[in-house]
């Protein structure tokens, strides 16, 4: 069971100001959505392969194959600022 205090918690770690309206209607709909992942969790799944699809006509995986890429040259003349062989971005975390 969910309550408050997990509620602002969550949303203190997702740097989220709730409401204390809000924190009550997220406490519920959270409630609601962890009993239903338990519920699924007391299906019994022994005997389901841990890749198996509904369709067996059609497999949606295709085999791993070596391709051919692009040449560096080719792909880095699109970037907007190359240094040294590779794409250059700007410094996002302070040292």
């Amino acid at each position: 069971m969910i309550d408050r205090e997990h509620v602002k918690h969550i949303a203190e770690l997702a740097r989220l100001a709730l409401s204390e309206k809000e924190v009550e209607m997220f406490t519920g709909q959270l409630d609601s959505v962890l009993q239903y992942a338990d519920q699924l969790s007391k299906v019994d799944t022994a005997d389901v392969e841990p890749t198996s699809f509904v369709s067996p006509e059609r497999d949606p995986l295709r085999d791993d194959a070596i391709q051919p890429s692009l040449p560096r040259e080719k792909l880095l003349q699109n970037g907007p600022n190359v240094k040294k062989g590779h794409f250059a971005v700007p410094k996002v975390i302070n040292q």
